[in-house]
């Protein structure tokens, strides 16, 4: 059925005004304008609405009854239409949901937390691991905010590039090379990486074959926590996010060298849906994300 949600108003103006005079008045339209949208009110509900008693017009039971719903639907119909207003962060409960990798995640979770309890008492903020392959969390309304260093393909997912971090060697604090470790000292290492895929190779190795020279990788491992674990009691190293990586520098008695290779700067780019784009809530939290972010970021 094809619906004219004018009509609604008609209605509306001829229950207040008891006239389709008064009716054409109130909505400024013209009296055989209301007279013909009467008519096709009466055709579509098979009531009469209104009918004259006398030299006035007297609403139908049927009007009668459906006259307070109608009434609340176009309330309800204002409001949907209207420009929202400021954003009540006091009043405000929802619950984010963000998924990024797991050194991200400990390095941003108390700068955001502490800036969101402050602000918006009633907001939680869910942490998600980062998915073995890649998912439609996204598009699905499941993952309001992906956090990592890639650039989406899909045009309606939406991204910002927040900040860039730039790669070091991880190791043992009384590592033997802790204070030098030039290329060929550095290849020599064995290394672990962090692959949520369990891959063994990654770009370094590429650019130590451009340089004549190829590392060992000793294992693979799924989160930060076990490797800063390894590294803690080894003499291996791990390649890795600088800035990000501080918090587990600090709590597993690691240190961080300069890279003997050059690697391009890892940018931190925020995704979302474009659904989010003009939610006022949405827009807040990306704020305080980037905001939490450059905290991190900062040398």
């Amino acid at each position: 059925m094809q619906l004219d949600l004018n009509l609604l108003t008609v209605l509306d103006a001829l229950l207040e005004e008891g006239s389709v005079t008064g009716a054409a008045q109130r909505l400024r339209l013209s009296a055989p304008a209301i007279s013909r949208s009467l008519g096709r009110l009466r055709r579509l509900t098979g009531d009469d609405i209104l009918v004259r008693t006398g030299r006035t017009m007297t609403p139908t039971p049927y009007a009668i009854a459906v006259r307070e719903q109608l009434g609340d639907l176009l309330r309800q119909s204002r409001e949907i239409l209207t420009p929202r207003g400021e954003l009540d962060l006091a009043a405000l409960d929802r619950v984010f949901t963000l998924q990024c990798h797991d050194t991200l995640a400990t390095a941003l979770a108390p700068a955001l937390l502490a800036d969101v309890a402050t602000r918006a008492p009633g907001v939680r903020v869910r942490f998600l691991a980062e998915a073995a392959v890649d998912t439609d969390e996204l598009r699905h309304g499941r993952v309001d905010l992906e956090i990592g260093a890639t650039i989406p393909a899909a045009a309606e997912i939406r991204h910002e590039t927040v900040g860039h971090d730039r790669f070091v060697v991880i190791l043992r604090r009384d590592h033997p090379y802790a204070d030098r470790l030039d290329l060929p000292a550095y290849a020599a290492r064995q290394h672990v990486l962090i692959s949520r895929r369990g891959r063994l190779t990654d770009p370094v190795d590429a650019i130590l074959e451009s340089h004549g020279l190829h590392r060992q990788v000793l294992a693979s491992v799924g989160t930060a926590a076990a490797a800063a674990h390894l590294l803690a009691h080894s003499d291996v190293v791990l390649t890795a996010p600088e800035l990000t990586w501080r918090p587990l520098v600090r709590t597993f008695a690691l240190t961080a060298v300069p890279l003997p290779i050059p690697l391009p700067p890892l940018p931190v780019v925020t995704c979302w849906h474009q659904r989010y784009d003009s939610d006022p809530a949405h827009l807040w939290l990306r704020d305080r994300v980037r905001a939490a972010v450059a905290t991190v970021l900062t040398d």
